[in-house]
């Protein structure tokens, strides 16, 4: 189980504060559990973890087979769920370099549709120039303007590069099971497809093939995500502070009725970065309402201590952080000595990195916590596939948990909308 330590945040508050909060943090996971609450149409993600092979894992492995053995590069349309969370998992596990020496066998993956930059585009562009690639498109709809852009312009691409046959068998949509554009023109083009569920929202949609088929073609077990992702459902299912969800979601509520209007999420691993991504849409799109919700940041550290560090050690008291760890790896790096020692790094001789890594992390939590700033520290143990269907899973069910406590829907989106009204009106797209 993942361990969640609050005792750096009692400068803020007490045991019995927490305590009085464990009526509502049972109210909220049974409305969630029960499908009681508002958005209740989207809870499937609660019921997807399985170690059953379905017919939809099995179609997975098989297209993701398919397309480590003819293509050098795998791209993936999607913007918001239908990106951050494959991106996350492999940026994780196989770090933010993952594609470097990459190609037939174990393609690059690299991620479309996620923005409005032409510089990014033309980047794209070039990566693919003389490459072998597939492209997956993932959107419930099909008309989300950045996927939807990028998905004619890479699908041109593969016309002109294989015929509209070849193009059509290095096309798959994950999208809706019934309804919307996409699933119109897979249909006509004939496209492999697969499913999001009708039930689960993008920002949940993760253990559905919109994460697991780009981490099947970037070499990562599916099986064993869910795997993970199983256990934690059973392993979370607890009606008690024994329970990490429940601390977790406790000390946030807390902290934010207590002025902490501001979470940042760290980690000393810069492969983190795009799962705090992850994790800031998730919690940012459920809670932020309603005129409520804790602002959800993401920090590397120690790169951003030398940036955010002095913000955080002196800055405005209306922030907490929720540092994250994980075991040392297998394969450990040691300082060597050095003669003339003109750096002075010679007391650190036969240290591993990991030493030094452990040290900063506790110098900065005792610095952040003598400066007022409340820490919760989650200790994820080993970092495997498995443990990612379990950190997936943690944090899908504390923020359905939370956002419940905080008395708003986690499930929908409203003021997404204002800002394509915008600018659809000044586009002139017909109608706004």
């Amino acid at each position: 189980m993942i361990k969640v330590d609050i005792s750096n945040i009692w400068g803020t508050l007490s045991l019995p504060d927490l305590l009085a909060l464990e009526k509502e943090v049972f109210a909220a996971h049974k409305t969630l559990t029960e499908g009681t609450g508002e958005g209740n149409d989207f809870i499937g993600w609660l019921d997807l973890p399985s170690t059953e092979e379905t017919d939809e894992m099995i179609r997975i492995r098989a297209a993701a087979k398919r397309i480590r053995e003819n293509s050098d590069v795998f791209v993936v349309i999607g913007i918001g769920g239908s990106y951050l969370g494959p991106r996350a998992a492999i940026e994780l596990l196989q770090g933010t370099n993952h594609n470097i020496g990459k190609g037939k066998g174990n393609p690059q993956v690299f991620f479309a549709g996620n923005g409005l930059s032409t510089r990014a585009w033309n980047e794209l562009k070039r990566l693919l120039d003389g490459k072998d690639f597939s492209i997956a498109i993932i959107s419930k709809s099909g008309t989300t303007t950045e996927p939807a852009i990028a998905t004619r312009a890479l699908r041109a691409m593969l016309v002109k590069k294989y015929g509209i046959d070849e193009a059509n068998a290095r096309t798959i949509a994950i999208t809706d099971p019934c309804k919307g554009a996409l699933r119109q023109m897979a249909m006509e083009e004939g496209w492999e497809t697969f499913v999001i569920p009708a039930n689960v929202g993008g920002r949940y949609s993760v253990l559905t093939a919109v994460g697991l088929l780009p981490m099947a073609v970037a070499g990562i077990d599916p099986m064993e995500v869910m795997a993970g992702a199983v256990q934690a459902k059973k392993d979370y299912d607890l009606r008690s502070f024994e329970n990490p969800v429940w601390l977790y979601t406790a000390a946030r509520n807390l902290l934010y009725r207590n002025g902490k209007c501001i979470e940042i999420m760290e980690s000393f691993e810069p492969g983190y970065k795009m799962m705090g991504g992850w994790w800031q849409q998730l919690f940012g799109e459920s809670e932020g309402k309603d005129g409520k919700g804790i602002f959800p940041v993401t920090a590397e550290f120690t790169a951003d201590l030398h940036s955010l560090g002095q913000m955080i050690q002196q800055g405005e008291r209306n922030i907490f952080e929720t540092m994250i760890r994980f075991d040392a790896p297998e394969e450990t790096f040691t300082v060597q000595g050095d003669e003339k020692n003109l750096d002075g790094l010679n007391y650190l001789e036969g240290r591993t990195l990991d030493f030094v890594d452990e040290q900063a992390f506790l110098g900065t939590l005792a610095a952040h916590v003598d400066g007022n700033v409340p820490v919760i520290t989650m200790d994820m143990g080993k970092l495997d596939a498995q443990k990612l269907g379990e950190m997936f899973y943690f944090f899908e069910l504390a923020c359905g948990v939370s956002a419940y406590t905080l008395g708003v829907n986690p499930f929908n989106q409203p003021g997404v909308e204002f800002y394509k009204r915008n600018m659809f009106k000044l586009l002139g797209k017909p109608g706004y």
